[in-house]
């Protein structure tokens, strides 16, 4: 059984790597275009600025603001999360949607499931929206990535929507695979995208079942 000292060392150590991702992604932030910004994410019907808002919802809605935006939305999670994001991208400039970010780099915020794991893959993956869309070569870092994949279980999936039915799997970049079946290939973290129910532009996965996971020409 893990004892309280490694349990704090984990959470530490997940708590760093939260830090970590949220400053760097607002560093690429600052780097990004105008044109950039409006560009369309892997998120379904979001830009760019619209990812970027909902990664900093949690930070700048209170629990009893977060609740008055489910009422408006009549209990659906997902709806409420369009809206406020797509609130918040048009109120918001990019400086000031970059800043929330990297202000809140050690902010305790985490989802209603998951904890510490559940944040740290909240930035990763929004991140991955907005880096493979655009065609950014950023790579998440091993260690986090390591946390996140370790973490993949068909409840995570069934949340997410992924449906990993028959396949397994396979990265070429770490000594990493999940599940059963036939082989999809890829660099981990396009792999990770996967597990949260995302398609990835052409060209980015290999194995017969990878068109599967692939986004059409026009939703690239």
């Amino acid at each position: 059984m893990e004892n309280a000292t490694a349990r704090k060392g984990n959470s530490t150590e997940v708590r760093a790597a939260i830090a970590a991702e949220r400053r760097e992604l607002a560093d690429l932030f600052d780097s990004l275009s105008a044109e950039q910004w409006n560009e369309r994410s892997l998120c379904g019907g979001w830009r760019v600025r619209e990812v970027a808002a909902h990664m900093s919802m949690g930070f700048r809605l209170s629990l009893p603001a977060t609740l008055g935006e489910l009422v408006k939305a009549r209990g659906n999670l997902h709806r409420m999360t369009d809206r406020v994001a797509r609130r918040d991208a048009a109120a918001h400039s990019p400086t000031a949607l970059t800043a929330f970010l990297r202000d809140n780099a050690h902010h305790p915020w985490t989802p209603p499931v998951g904890g510490l794991a559940a944040a740290l893959g909240h930035d990763v993956v929004h991140g991955l929206d907005i880096t493979v869309a655009l065609g950014l070569d950023r790579r998440v870092p091993e260690d986090r990535l390591r946390i996140l994949l370790d973490q993949i279980r068909p409840s995570s999936l069934k949340f997410f929507g992924a449906d990993l039915d028959a396949v397994r799997l396979c990265a070429e970049d770490l000594d990493w695979s999940y599940g059963s079946g036939s082989a999809v290939f890829g660099a981990a973290q396009d792999l990770l995208l996967l597990a949260y129910g995302r398609k990835l532009p052409d060209g980015r996965l290999r194995g017969e079942p990878s068109s599967r996971f692939t986004r059409p020409a026009d939703e690239t």
